[in-house]
């Protein structure tokens, strides 16, 4: 490729389809310049380190991600909004692997609170409103519906699902069944253990 029109929000989405064919951890600056058959030093002007480079990967999936999700949750609630936001969120992670890995990096404090990050967590949110959760029935319910679907998503990217003979799709409706089955009826909340006997408190 010429070096013409390099940009950093061109080296990003490079980056991002590189890491969709090699995976989020292989991703550097060297590999990009050699994408673009350019020398490491000309990304520079562009990109302060690789650690600029995987941060912009995983900002551009985060609101890739929020994008698509808020597009499926148009005019949705309960069950309905539950579902399309988890199928999005699988249907992101099956067609962009390695952007999906970069969304789940951790980035430090002031920059997730810039990122689309607090957009997944506001849809979240008002998807559970929807149940009538109380706090901190609420966080319950963020934590567990953020496991389930992120760790279904991670499973079966890595290849969890491939040896079984349960097709995984019905296992996903099955989970989405259970989750819902949960909001509706959640557990009460409880104290703190009480101290068994004999034990100080």
């Amino acid at each position: 490729m010429a070096r013409a029109g390099l940009s950093r929000e061109r080296l990003i989405r490079a980056g991002a389809e590189l890491a969709d064919e090699v995976g989020f951890d292989r991703v550097t600056v060297s590999e990009l310049a050699r994408r673009f058959d350019v020398k490491v030093a000309s990304l520079y002007s562009h990109l302060r380190n690789s650690a600029d480079l995987t941060t912009g990967i995983t900002l551009l999936a985060l609101e890739e991600m929020a994008d698509r999700a808020a597009d499926a949750l148009v005019g949705l609630a309960g069950r309905d909004a539950l579902a399309a936001l988890a199928t999005a969120y699988r249907d992101y992670a099956r067609e962009h692997p390695g952007r999906y890995a970069a969304a789940r990096a951790r980035l430090d404090p002031e920059t997730a609170a810039g990122s689309a990050g607090v957009r997944h967590a506001r849809m979240t949110r008002a998807i559970l409103r929807g149940y009538d959760l109380a706090e901190p029935e609420e966080t319950h319910a963020v934590r567990m519906v953020g496991a389930a679907i992120h760790g279904y998503a991670e499973l079966e990217s890595a290849g969890g699902f491939e040896h079984t003979p349960v097709d995984a799709g019905a296992s996903w409706e099955w989970t989405l069944d259970a989750l819902d089955a949960v909001l509706r009826n959640p557990p009460t909340s409880r104290p703190g253990r009480p101290s068994r006997p004999g034990r100080p408190d």
